[in-house]
This record gives C-alpha cells, sequence and structure tokens, in this order.
C-alpha cells in the first residue's frame, strides 16, 4: 500500500556519515531508492536541530552554563541546518528520476502522476527561527512546510514534553503564541510532538484548522511524557488533525524498558487512535533513522507488514488508505 510517512531523521544520518546525497545509503532506515521501490507517496524529511552538545549531555559535573559552552551558538545551528539541507538539495537534484520536492497538495499529486515519490521538507526543533518572525519566512522560501516548534529543551517558541508536572503545563512564549499564529497563515504546518501539554493548548486555542503530532502515540497506552493524551487526541481530532504513529519502542511500550518495537503493539495504538478521535486522525510519523531498538519493521522496505497486521485486526481497505496517506493528504490540501 502507498503511504506518507510524516517523519523521518535521515537527513540528520546522512550529514552524520559526511553523505552527499540520500539518494542510497546503508545502515539507515530509509534512503530515496528504497522509498520508491516500497512505493511511497511522499517522506517528509525533517532538519533535526540539536541546542546542546551531546558529549556534554552525560557529564553529572558539569553546570549548563554558556560559560561551559554546552549550548551551540545560533551560527553552529544554523550550519546543522545547512548540512542536511546540502543533502536534501544534492539528492533532489541526483534521484530527480524517482523523488522530488512538493510544497502543496497539487505538488504531491503531480509527482505521483509522474512516479515520483513526493519530499516534504520540515525543520525539528523551531530553535532555528530565534525569535526572529522574518526566519519563518526565510525557512517557507527554503520549501520548508512543517516545523515541530520544540524538541527536548526550551526555546523561543515555548516549553517542551517534561516529566514535572509544573513544567508540563507551562505553554507558548509571547513570541511562540504570534509565530504559530503566523505559521498557521503562511500555509506552514504546525507540529505539536514534543511540546508540553501546555503548548498544545494553546496551539489548539490559536489554529483554527488542522495541526498535527507528526510523531506521537497514545499516552494511555505507553507513559512516554511525548504521547497524547485522550484528550489531546480528542482536540487535534476536533480541528481535523493528525497524529502520526511513531515506531519508537519506548513510545509504544507500557514498559518503558522494553526496546522492542512490534506490529501488534502499533495496531493496539492505532486502534486506541480511532476509537478516541476517529479514523480521520491517524497518519504515520515512523521516526525511521531517529530511534534505536529492535524493530519488526526494520526500515521503510518493510511498511507493508503494518497494513497486513491493520487488515487481518479488521480495518477495511477505506480505512487503511485513510490511515496510510489520504489523511494526511486532507491535511496537506487544507494547510499548505
Amino acid at each position: 500500500m502507498n503511504y506518507i510517512d510524516m517523519h523521518c531523521d535521515t537527513l540528520a544520518k546522512a550529514a552524520a556519515q559526511q553523505k552527499k546525497t540520500a539518494g542510497e545509503l546503508r545502515n539507515t532506515m530509509v534512503d530515496a531508492k528504497r522509498l520508491h521501490q516500497c512505493g511511497a507517496k511522499a517522506q517528509f524529511f525533517a532538519m533535526f536541530l540539536q541546542q546542546k552538545r551531546e558529549e556534554n549531555w552525560s557529564d553529572p559535573g558539569l553546570a549548563y552554563t554558556e560559560k561551559n559552552n554546552l549550548w551551540y551558538t545560533d551560527a553552529e545551528i544554523r550550519k546543522q541546518m545547512q548540512d542536511m539541507y546540502e543533502v536534501y538539495q544534492n539528492t533532489m537534484e541526483t534521484c530527480s528520476d524517482i523523488i522530488a520536492p512538493a510544497y502543496n497538495y497539487e505538488g504531491l499529486q503531480c509527482n505521483w502522476r509522474q512516479g515520483k515519490v513526493s519530499a516534504f521538507l520540515t525543520v525539528e526543533n523551531g530553535c532555528i527561527v530565534d525569535g526572529k518572525m522574518e526566519r519563518i519566512d526565510k525557512l517557507y522560501q527554503m520549501g520548508v512546510r512543517l516545523i515541530t516548534l520544540t524538541w527536548n529543551d526550551d526555546n523561543c517558541f515555548g516549553h517542551p514534553h517534561a516529566k514535572e508536572a509544573e513544567r508540563m503545563q507551562l505553554g507558548l512564549t509571547p513570541f511562540g503564541r504570534k509565530a504559530v499564529t503566523y505559521m498557521a497563515e503562511r500555509g506552514i504546518l504546525v507540529d505539536v510532538s514534543h511540546l508540553s501539554d501546555g503548548g498544545f493548548y494553546d496551539v489548539a486555542e490559536l489554529v483554527r484548522g488542522p495541526f498535527v503530532a507528526s510523531h506521537s502515540n497514545c499516552r494511555e497506552l505507553a507513559p512516554a511524557t511525548r504521547n497524547l493524551t485522550d484528550d489531546m487526541i480528542r482536540v487535534l481530532a476536533e480541528h481535523g488533525g493528525v497524529a502520526g504513529l511513531n515506531f519508537y519502542p519506548p513510545f509504544l511500550n507500557t514498559d518503558p524498558v522494553d526496546k522492542v518495537s512490534r506490529i501488534e503493539t502499533m495496531c493496539e495504538h492505532v486502534k486506541r487512535l480511532v476509537n478516541v478521535g476517529g479514523i480521520e486522525c491517524v497518519g504515520i510519523g515512523t521516526d525511521f533513522d531517529g530511534i534505536e531498538g529492535k524493530f519488526e519493521i526494520a526500515d521503510c522496505t518493510d511498511m507493508k507488514k503494518l497494513f497486513d497486521a491493520l487488515q487481518k485486526t479488521g480495518f477495511s481497505e477505506d480505512a487503511l488508505e485513510k490511515i496510510a496517506y489520504k489523511n494526511v493528504e486532507r491535511v496537506i490540501r487544507e494547510v499548505m
């Protein structure tokens, strides 16, 4: 079955491997060649931006201060993005026979008629905006059509998910409120994955049309704070939005130390999303190349296994098509 995946971190993986394109890669879960082979209709490619230096995350002897240079500078974050953007651009040029950029619903359908996978460019972590509205325009001009507002640190948009209840209730910043409203008007999808619960409800208050949780599951089934509560699923559905099924084990399993990503558990999350929010609010957001564990769906060529399993649990062909790509297509059409 054809499908649209709302989130992968393949550009970051390719850049880390110092690859010039993502046309054909080793030790990744996605590349352009495999996407085309497996019948993907569209892949959202995230430019994932880090605010803290990984080598310092595990050192309890260091305080998180500018003095210790634990935070990347704005110039360094922009360099991260540029490296991934070059991989994306090179891939679109060198693999133009099988994959092409898309900026809206019309472009998506045009690429499909030509037998090409559509590539939607996204940003994961709005820190790159740095409180400057003109940077949102710059991202749009680059081709970005979705911004995941936060990752795991505070930024100009607001606050991320957190274990502490008081932090989880923190919402968008004053700039974040203005920026989210502007993004919706500009035609950039607002993505609440990684955002705090307070931020989620702020987005729901400000955005009239659809917004997405590009790669988030059900908190009632897996207690990770990255997942959505039942009430959040209902609110997302009321806006016409979509939650993308994430394949990461801690976001699927009740036991957070269970490192196996099982198709059976994925089906349980899909059924919960449908039961709570309706069939229109479910999509795919694999998080391929940004996750670790033991996977029954090891890469994009295994995606058929999920849809076969969902069909065996009783989902009709029409329902499967909505989950696989039609729901996300609708959001693209309405927002972009």
